[in-house]
């Protein structure tokens, strides 16, 4: 399949998204927390160019592929931790609100509060959504895996 646009993105938006990834990345939340969060949206959402980046920049900041391979079921895995248990499940609460998805539900809520202070779920938050949001917009070019950018 072939991508559907060529030509960079408008320099006003690339300098936006960039002040929301400064947001994000200044929170003080783990780098590695916001990658498991990136890479779990990316898989649920089928979008195989931030899959193929969210693995590319977990294995930069230290992940594992043990781990990395076990993000799609981390339920069942035992590698990760409560913390990142909790924020995995609200990244998959928060991209799962198709078809009647609950959403995130109070047990959800307050789990990811128990670990995260509110300026820290408010990066997490914004995470998950620009996650989507790249999603969205690579499912809709057809952006390829494995391409920079």
């Amino acid at each position: 399949m072939e991508a559907r646009m060529k030509s960079p993105a408008n320099p006003d938006v690339t300098t936006g998204i960039q002040h929301l990834f400064k947001a994000v990345h200044s929170s003080g939340v783990d780098p590695l927390v916001l990658e498991l969060v990136h890479l779990r949206a990316s898989q649920i959402n089928g979008c195989s160019a931030c899959v193929f980046a969210g693995v590319q920049s977990a294995k930069k900041h230290g992940e594992t592929d043990e781990r990395l391979h076990s993000v799609v079921a981390w339920r069942e895995a035992p590698f990760f931790t409560e913390e990142e248990r909790a924020v995995l499940a609200l990244a998959e609460a928060a991209t799962r609100i198709q078809d009647g998805a609950p959403g995130v539900t109070d047990e959800i809520w307050d789990d990811a509060t128990a670990h995260f202070d509110e300026s820290e779920l408010s990066a997490i938050i914004l995470n998950i959504a620009l996650t989507n949001f790249f999603n969205r917009i690579n499912r809709t070019v057809r952006e390829p895996a494995g391409k920079a950018w």
